[in-house]
């Protein structure tokens, strides 16, 4: 995989970011084509609901695919997110679903 430049992505249909060193996405769409095309950023701070039926949901799935596509490597070993959303169950979802891939992730070698 290519060296690509660290940044961090602010995912959020509506907010801005507290600082102007975040790239923002409003949808999981245009989420994941940053995953894709400037690789894993070095931290996210994840919005649940992104308008209509959109949720932040299938960044976090296609993050991990992109890992385990990888074997371990796309994900960097100080990735850090969190989770802004004030929808409990949405925010909890996606919390859960990262800090169980990454406590799996720990113990897997990457060879």
């Amino acid at each position: 995989m290519g060296s690509f430049m660290p940044y961090r992505l602010f995912i959020d249909d509506l907010r801005e970011p507290t600082s102007p060193d975040w790239i923002v996405a409003r949808d999981s769409a245009s989420a994941i084509k940053l995953l894709e095309t400037q690789g894993c950023p070095v931290e996210i701070s994840f919005d649940h609901d992104l308008g209509g039926d959109d949720t932040a949901m299938p960044v976090a799935k296609r993050m991990i695919q992109l890992d385990l596509d990888a074997r371990g490597t796309y994900i960097p070993p100080d990735f850090h997110f969190i989770v802004h959303s004030a929808n409990p169950i949405g925010r909890e979802n996606i919390h859960e679903l990262l800090a169980r891939y990454l406590a799996f992730r720990i113990d897997q070698p990457t060879t």
